[in-house]
């Protein structure tokens, strides 16, 4: 049987309705990043000149993730998790409390977004999957991807595997650049250099970090 070349591989509306609108949500969902790292710290006795020595990140950036001026990339997110001993999904979504957990489409959490360095423009929009489970070492996002001309590289522990769901992510990794399309899909040691953002206007992508 011939394959008719005019049909796409892909329903576009499938994945509409399965990742919905990622920007839903109270502001202060979105928001509480920052206070959480700061809440963390200050339990834990480190001061900001502390954390600043113990990451690498400048005093007055840590500042301004405390409080909101910046939306830190997961990259930097799990960066200070290592630096501050504590698991990734407590900083990203907050501590669970179920040994298990199903999340229905209605019902996710948007949980930060992120911004450029300077904050002067949004970069990702995090919605998470499981944030109810006790201790969890991994993370599930659905993330929507903006457009990135600074070109913030990220390198930190852990792994990601990342499966696009709807438009084109551009993927630098390793020297080496990629157009990846719906139900393509990378997994990659966060040890490497890397960065991924929308190619042009928006793309949707769904991120699973290990640490």
């Amino acid at each position: 049987m011939q394959k008719d070349e005019t049909t796409p591989h892909i329903n576009v509306d499938y994945f509409e309705n399965l990742t919905g609108k990622i920007d839903n949500g109270e502001k202060r969902d979105v928001e509480d990043v920052g206070i959480r790292i700061r809440q963390l710290r200050e339990k834990k006795g480190i001061s900001i000149d502390e954390l600043a020595n113990l990451t690498g990140f400048e005093k007055e950036r840590l500042e301004d993730i405390e409080s909101g001026i910046i939306k830190p990339q997961l990259g930097t997110v799990m960066k200070l998790s290592k630096a501050l001993d504590s698991a990734l999904g407590r900083l990203v979504s907050g501590v669970g409390s179920k040994l298990y957990s199903i999340t229905r489409k209605d019902d996710r959490k948007p949980v930060f977004r992120s911004t450029s360095q300077k904050g002067e423009q949004k970069l990702y929009s995090y919605m998470s999957l499981a944030p109810e489970v006790q201790g969890r070492h991994m993370e599930a996002l659905i993330v929507q991807l903006e457009e990135n001309p600074v070109k913030e590289v990220s390198v930190h522990d852990g792994e990601e595997f990342i499966y696009v769901l709807d438009g084109v992510a551009a993927l630098n990794i390793a020297d080496e650049q990629y157009d990846l399309y719906p139900g393509d899909s990378v997994y990659y040691l966060s040890t490497t250099p890397h960065l991924i953002k929308a190619k042009e206007g928006k793309a949707t992508i769904l991120a699973v970090l290990y640490e």
